[in-house]
C-alpha cells in the first residue's frame, strides 16, 4: 500500500475544468471557481503558451490533473514514455491531485480514443492494483481512481463495481473520484438503483466528485441509452443524486466537466454556482 503522501489537497469547493478560451474571463472574475482541472495529455508538451497559462493559474488556484491516457486497466505495461511525461509535469506543476479512470485505451501498440470498461475478476484486480502501485511509485504522490460509465455489464464480473474500488483502494491505498454523472449512466443503461449504487460505495475514500452533463439516445431495442457526452449542463436528476450523494459523504471537491461544444464563461461558472448551493444544502 503506498502511504508516503497526504491525500488529495483540493479544497470541498466547486472546480471547473479549464478551458484556454476562458482564461482571460478567469482572470476577470473576481472569485470565479475554487480550482481548476486540467487533463494531463494537454500540458505535456515543452513551453509555450499552454504551460505559461497553467502556471499563471496554479499561481492563485489549486489545479488537479486528471489523466486520460494511462490506460490503468489495459492487459499489458504501462507506457513508460507516457507515465515519464506524466512525472515530469506533476514534478513541475506541483497540483493538489491526480487522477485516472478505471479503463483500458490501448492493445498491444494500438492507442484508442475511448475508455473502455472491464470485467471484475481477481485478475483485473490484480492487474489494475499492480498498475496503480506502479503510477503512484513513479510519481511519488497518492492518485485517484474514477468510476467508469458503462454501457454493457461483463458476465464473468465477480464483484459489483462498488466492491471492486474498495477492494482497489484497500490494496493499494489510492483514493477514489466518485463521478456521479456516470453513476446516473451506468444506473440507468445497466438496470439498477442509482441510490443502491451510492449507499455501496466506499465514501470515506472519495477525494474528489465530478459532475457532467449526458445525451439520451435508444439502443437497438429503443430502450433509454445515455452516453456519457460531457457537452451540456447536467441534469436534474443528477443534480438530486448528488444531494442524496452529499448527505451521506459530507462536503466534497465538486468539479463541473463540460468538453464539447464549450460554452462561454458565464455558462460554465453557473453551473460551478449551482454546485455551491449544493453544498451549502449539506444537513449540519
Amino acid at each position: 500500500m503506498f502511504d508516503a503522501t497526504p491525500p488529495s489537497a483540493l479544497p470541498p469547493l466547486p472546480g471547473v475544468g479549464y478551458k484556454p478560451q476562458h482564461y482571460s474571463a478567469i482572470l476577470a472574475d473576481p472569485a470565479p471557481v475554487g480550482w481548476f482541472e486540467v487533463h494531463a495529455e494537454n500540458y505535456m508538451g515543452d513551453g509555450g503558451r499552454p504551460l505559461a497559462q497553467l502556471r499563471a493559474l496554479a499561481d492563485r488556484f489549486p489545479i488537479s490533473v486528471h489523466g486520460v491516457g494511462l490506460s490503468i486497466g489495459g492487459e499489458g505495461r504501462l507506457d513508460p514514455d507516457h507515465l515519464s511525461r506524466l512525472k515530469h509535469l506533476c514534478d513541475w506543476l506541483q497540483p493538489a491531485s491526480f487522477s485516472e479512470h478505471l479503463a483500458w485505451s490501448t492493445h498491444d501498440s494500438q492507442f484508442f480514443n475511448d475508455l473502455l470498461p472491464l470485467p471484475y475478476t481477481p485478475a483485473t484486480l490484480t492487474r489494475v492494483c499492480d498498475h496503480i502501485d506502479e503510477v503512484q511509485e513513479v510519481l511519488g504522490r497518492r492518485m485517484l481512481l474514477e468510476n467508469p460509465s458503462s454501457y454493457l455489464a461483463f458476465a464473468e464480473s465477480e464483484m459489483a463495481e462498488p466492491e471492486f474500488l474498495r477492494a482497489v483502494s484497500d490494496r493499494t491505498g489510492c483514493e477514489l473520484l466518485l463521478d456521479v454523472n456516470n453513476v446516473f449512466i451506468s444506473a440507468t443503461n445497466l438496470g439498477y438503483d442509482p441510490r443502491a449504487y451510492i449507499d455501496a460505495f466506499p465514501l470515506d475514500r472519495v477525494g474528489e466528485m465530478h459532475l457532467a452533463g449526458h445525451d439520451e439516445d435508444e439502443d437497438d431495442s429503443g430502450a433509454v441509452l445515455l452516453i456519457d457526452s460531457h457537452g451540456r449542463e447536467m441534469a436534474e436528476p443528477v443534480w438530486a443524486l448528488l444531494d442524496y450523494t452529499l448527505a451521506r459523504s459530507g462536503p466534497k471537491p465538486l468539479l463541473i466537466e463540460w468538453d464539447n461544444d464549450v460554452p462561454n464563461w458565464p455558462v460554465l461558472a453557473d453551473e460551478a454556482r449551482r454546485a455551491a448551493a449544493a453544498l451549502e444544502r449539506i444537513p449540519a
